[in-house]
């Protein structure tokens, strides 16, 4: 099993540096197909949430029980929420002089987006651990494979806005790395939180669900549609929804 737990973490890590890398090479990436790439990642994140976390959770529960899984669910939407409004600003972080930080709104905004998609890499690796408490990992993988699948995108979508906004490119890099291996810290304290007890096991799971329902409604959505492009940003969302359904049915 542990194997199998490193194997997880192993796979979400470079699929996010396999995207950082890209990022490189593709430097420039048109508001267009930009939000074409994070509408795709927000359907795999939403098949995800469903497929792979909230409808397993509720599987495991009796009737009686269904209220764990509302409740993990609204306490991941909580939580997410919750330290969205601690946010803090990069500035070392960054690189970049504290007086250009402070007239340079764009990056103000973009180091905040990067930000947020570090601090969700937790929970996205918490999604995958936990799932390898239950009796069948299939569950597990369809989480691992589907984070793992829009983690390539979303690696790109780290990369370039920092580039454009005069990040240096190792710096750029160390710090997609260190977002790339908090899944590592998430994948096992996911494992860690779902054998502290059987019982707990479907709330961390709907806890998961709740908090990728969270990043994709309060987050992705709304990034793909605020430059025109909802409609092309729809319709990758659908697709990449759809992605997830046909690995789990065919792999």
């Amino acid at each position: 099993m542990y194997m199998q737990i490193w194997l997880s973490a192993a796979g979400l890590t470079a699929a996010s540096v396999l995207g950082s890398l890209l990022g490189f090479v593709v430097r420039r990436v048109p508001h267009s197909w930009n939000d074409v790439i994070m509408g795709y990642c927000a359907g795999i994140m939403l098949a995800v949430s469903v497929l792979g976390l909230l409808l397993p959770a509720s599987e495991m529960v009796a009737d009686s029980g269904f209220w764990m899984v509302v409740v993990g669910a609204l306490a991941g939407a909580l939580f997410l929420n919750v330290i969205d409004l601690f946010l803090p600003h990069l500035h070392q972080l960054s690189g970049i002089d504290p007086e250009q930080h402070h007239h340079n709104a764009r990056l103000n905004r973009v180091l905040l987006f990067v930000l947020a998609i570090a601090i969700h890499k937790l929970p996205e690796g918490i999604a995958a651990g936990v799932g390898f408490n239950a009796p069948d990992a299939d569950n597990a993988w369809t989480v691992t494979w589907g984070i793992a699948l829009q983690n390539i995108p979303e690696g790109m979508v780290v990369i370039t806005p920092l580039l454009l906004c005069g990040v240096k490119p190792l710096r750029t890099f160390v710090i997609a790395l260190v977002i790339a291996l908090l899944e590592v810290v998430g994948v096992w304290l996911g494992y860690a939180l779902g054998a502290v007890s059987e019982m707990l096991l479907p709330v961390m799971l709907a806890f998961a669900g709740g908090t990728m329902l969270y990043v994709v409604s309060d987050e992705m959505i709304p990034e793909t549609h605020a430059h025109g492009y909802q409609k092309s940003a729809t319709y990758a969302l659908l697709a990449g929804f759809l992605s997830l359904m046909l690995m789990e049915r065919f792999l």
